[in-house]
């Protein structure tokens, strides 16, 4: 595998896994800043982008495909206004942040630029995702987008993004890739081929700024971007774009250096007509399953989804290891955990004590409602599955821990009491004071006031859920290192108790992200 891909990975699992942010705390006006949280035989297919390159134009001629991204720039000049060279100077003064940039758009880059040139699309559309999420698959925003291209959750379905238990669309960058160029090329036909008001749609929605147009046009004034009245975050998206633009146009005069990415494929899609179990895929393949998860982030749990995509992206020499051997495999892609039912169980009580959702189970054996008999063998979807294969296993709990962290995070309003002051507000919420900076624009601490509201995105160990007129339920996510034991003492209740409120005995085994009950 490259070593420059192996080196993009790990910063593409550290973004993942962390919970800080994703830019500097100090922008310009006018910024908005996305954080991170804290995701019979198949037939089978490599895409053809990466392994017939002939189909597009690949740009041979070029060694490094940033300059093939900025030979296809087709943008008005960023230096026309004062704001976009802010941003160009902004981004320059940032070396250590674009070099963690470029790193994590390397596995990326290639095929963007490909799918650019397919449709004819501005090459400064590659540098939307620094814009965007800083080429972050795991970033999501205070608007609840996600992703590297920020799709919100209505956004994404339109386009094609599925959000369901087993998979989030937003967070593929190969497909929210296609979904987000086809949607910047709807908004520039909208708008008459106007690709600064097609980016102003694309932050803030095409209607919101087809009414701006509209009362333009009807006022007799100016209709393009820079005349129009806009949210401020928009008046400072698309300098911020142009400014990059710049920057990379032009990057000696900013003693700028671009990343030395090759034009060549890094990575592959598979793609196959099943659902397909993760960690089988990842020992098939060759690829360490941290790997494939870094490629995959779209994947919640440890198979793709059973309607689809069955695709995953793998390091371009394992994507071949992997099309070789499921061309001469059995069909059996998917294994599955057995639960036997028993006198009293039903589907609902199954689903709750598993922590699998209702209509997957129905779904995953074929049920046609929620009628079960004592002695029927229930499929049963489990990241705990095949602990017989100590190997498996070992990968397995790896993913699900590696999942475990794209849990969406709680929005919170918090209201500044006197005396409160960011570190005591983020020791609360156990976020970092820089994250609350992002999330609210703070650029001065000090200047926090008694009163004001500040947003807060965190994910709880607990959520309390009334279940009657005298006490609630205490939802409890295992982290590492959890035992009975240390729940019990933290929740001062009996072990016994939370094996009676969570049908587990005495040789059950807890499992990071599982779910545990306790009442009170």
């Amino acid at each position: 595998m490259h070593l420059r891909l192996l080196a993009a990975l790990g910063l593409l699992l550290l973004a993942g896994c962390a919970t800080t942010g994703t830019e500097p705390a100090s922008l310009p006006d006018g910024a908005a800043v996305p954080v991170r949280h804290a995701p019979a035989k198949p037939a089978v297919a490599v895409d053809e982008h990466l392994f017939n390159p002939d189909r597009i134009d690949s740009g041979d001629h070029y060694g490094n495909v940033w300059e093939r991204v900025i030979d296809q720039f087709a943008l008005p000049d960023c230096a026309a206004h004062e704001a976009n060279l802010q941003w160009a100077r902004w981004y320059a003064d940032r070396p250590d942040y674009m070099a963690r940039v470029f790193n994590r758009a390397q596995p990326w880059i290639y095929y963007i630029a490909g799918e650019l040139e397919k449709r004819n699309m501005p090459g400064e559309l590659a540098l939307l995702p620094i814009v965007e999420s800083a080429y972050d698959p795991f970033a999501f925003s205070s608007g609840r987008a996600l992703g590297t291209w920020q799709f919100i959750s209505e956004t994404g379905k339109r386009y094609g993004l599925n959000q369901n238990w087993w998979y989030d669309g937003r967070r593929d960058v190969w497909a929210s890739t296609v979904a987000a160029l086809e949607y910047l090329n709807t908004m520039a036909r909208l708008f008459d081929g106007d690709w600064l008001l097609a980016l102003a749609g694309y932050n803030a929605g095409e209607n919101r700024i087809l009414r701006e147009v509209q009362r333009n046009q009807s006022a007799g004034r100016p209709v393009d971007f820079w005349n129009l009245s806009l949210p401020r975050e928009t008046r400072g998206y698309v300098p911020k774009l142009l400014g990059l633009a710049c920057l990379f146009k032009n990057a000696a005069d900013y003693q700028f250096v671009l990343a030395h990415t090759p034009n060549e494929p890094v990575v592959a899609a598979v793609e196959m007509d099943q659902q397909a179990d993760l960690v089988l895929l990842s020992q098939i393949s060759g690829v360490p399953v941290d790997v494939l998860f870094t490629l995959n982030p779209g994947y919640n749990r440890w198979a793709t989804a059973p309607e689809g995509p069955f695709r995953v992206v793998l390091p371009v020499e394992n994507a071949a290891t992997l099309q070789a051997a499921l061309e001469t495999a059995g069909s059996e892609l998917m294994k599955w955990d057995q639960v036997v039912v028993e006198r009293g169980d039903t589907l609902s009580l199954l689903a709750s004590r598993h922590q699998v959702p209702v209509d997957v189970l129905r779904h995953t054996n074929d049920l046609h409602g929620d009628t079960i008999h004592p002695g029927q063998r229930l499929r049963l979807p489990r990241d705990d599955q095949l602990m017989i294969d100590p190997m498996y296993a070992a990968a397995a709990s790896e993913l699900q821990q590696l999942q475990a962290g794209l849990i969406a995070a709680d929005r919170v309003t918090h209201n500044v009491r006197p005396g409160e002051n960011l570190s005591t507000i983020a020791r609360r919420y156990k976020v970092s004071v820089e994250d609350l900076q992002r999330w609210n624009g703070i650029s001065d601490p000090r200047k926090l006031r008694a009163g004001r509201q500040l947003v807060v995105f965190h994910t709880p160990t607990q959520t309390p859920t009334i279940v009657g007129s005298g006490g609630s339920t205490i939802k409890h996510v295992v982290q590492r290192g959890d035992s009975l034991w240390s729940i019990a003492r933290k929740y001062k209740v009996k072990i016994n108790e939370l094996r009676s409120w969570n049908d587990l005995n005495s040789g059950s085994t807890l499992h990071p992200g599982q779910s545990i009950q306790i009442q009170l």
